[in-house]
């Protein structure tokens, strides 16, 4: 439980009374339960949390938890969650927003709010769809994606968001998936322990626009060979009976798929998660169906010795001690700052 409370919370105690309006069916739900089970776990006080979202269905989430929260504009949720945390760092701060809304006319926010390592949790819920304005293409649409701003097919490379992520210098890295109960609390959870910005992508299902997109990977069917999900220390085995794993080429500096006892392989073949390891994070994160499984839990977790807030915190507090002035109202009694 966290310091700031001896309460114990349910997740009831983060649902609000306001009709949760998503298509039938849709993984938000399973993604908003995930959530409201993690802050009960967490269990820091409602009114010290805040969701910050942008545009689209994701958007919706913080009139679903009860907590502070702001719809803002799209793509610029990062920027209000950096000006959040700076006036209040005692905050939880959360960012809700989906592949679009991040990737493409926010992608230069979610660069820079994790670049800077300001210390807030960003889920990116990837359906690999525009789902609000009537299910165009978005950044992680596959090529050939049919869509009504494709209808011939995409042509675009698609991005992954935790490729992305990585790419541009996060520090804390995981994927879920919406239906994953019994895995996504556990790694919000630990995007919250993370001092820091932590990206967390969840494969997320849009029943309408773009319905089963990851049945390849989620399907219960599929799911031993398809998923692979990674603990700190751990073997990366996968598979019924973990008979499959992740074995590091070394000379060729890429990951191979094994399986024990075939070909005289044993477990001392099978690599071990690192997830200080930004390199074997980047070939997690990169692996895809089906040469490979595709990776579940935390990729990457290496906290920076002072996130972007405390040291801006820090440069404010000697700036003015140099100066001599303790407070905003002696700054602007102070005369002027510069000569004509």
């Amino acid at each position: 439980m966290n310091e700031q409370t001896a309460i114990k919370f349910t997740p009831k105690d983060f649902a609000t009374d306001q009709e949760v309006r998503w298509c039938p069916g849709c993984g938000d739900y399973a993604i908003l339960k995930g959530v409201q089970k993690a802050l009960a776990d967490i269990g820091t006080a409602p009114e010290n949390v805040v969701f910050v979202s942008g545009i689209g269905c994701a958007a919706r989430f913080p009139y679903y938890v009860e907590t502070y929260g702001f719809h803002t504009i799209h793509g610029r949720a990062p920027a209000f969650a950096t000006g959040i945390k700076l006036a209040k760092p005692e905050l939880d701060v959360w960012i809700v927003s989906g592949d679009g809304d991040s990737l493409s006319i926010g992608g230069n926010h979610l660069m820079h709010v994790l670049r800077r390592d300001v210390d807030v949790n960003y889920l990116l819920f990837n359906n690999e769809i525009y789902g609000l304005t009537k299910g165009q293409a978005s950044p992680t649409s596959r090529m050939g994606t049919r869509s009504p701003s494709t209808p011939a097919g995409s042509v675009d490379a698609p991005l992954s968001p935790c490729v992305t992520a990585l790419g541009v210098g996060a520090r804390f890295v995981a994927r879920g998936i919406d239906r994953g109960q019994k895995e996504l609390p556990g790694i919000l959870q630990r995007a919250h322990a993370h001092k820091g910005a932590s990206f967390v992508e969840i494969l997320q299902n849009c029943i309408v626009y773009n319905d089963g997109i990851f049945d390849s990977v989620t399907d219960k069917s599929v799911a031993e060979f398809s998923q692979i999900h990674v603990q700190h220390g751990e073997p990366l085995l996968f598979g019924p009976e973990n008979r499959m794993g992740l074995h590091l080429n070394a000379k060729a500096m890429r990951l191979e798929v094994v399986e024990l006892g075939e070909g005289g392989t044993t477990i001392d073949d099978i690599i071990v998660h690192d997830e200080t390891n930004k390199m074997l994070a980047q070939m997690l994160a990169g692996m895809e169906r089906p040469d490979f499984p595709v990776a579940v839990g935390v990729l990457y977790n290496n906290p920076a010795e002072m996130t972007y807030e405390a040291a801006v915190t820090r440069q404010n507090e000697t700036m003015a001690h140099q100066a001599r002035i303790k407070t905003m109202d002696e700054l602007l009694r102070s005369g002027s700052t510069w000569t004509v």
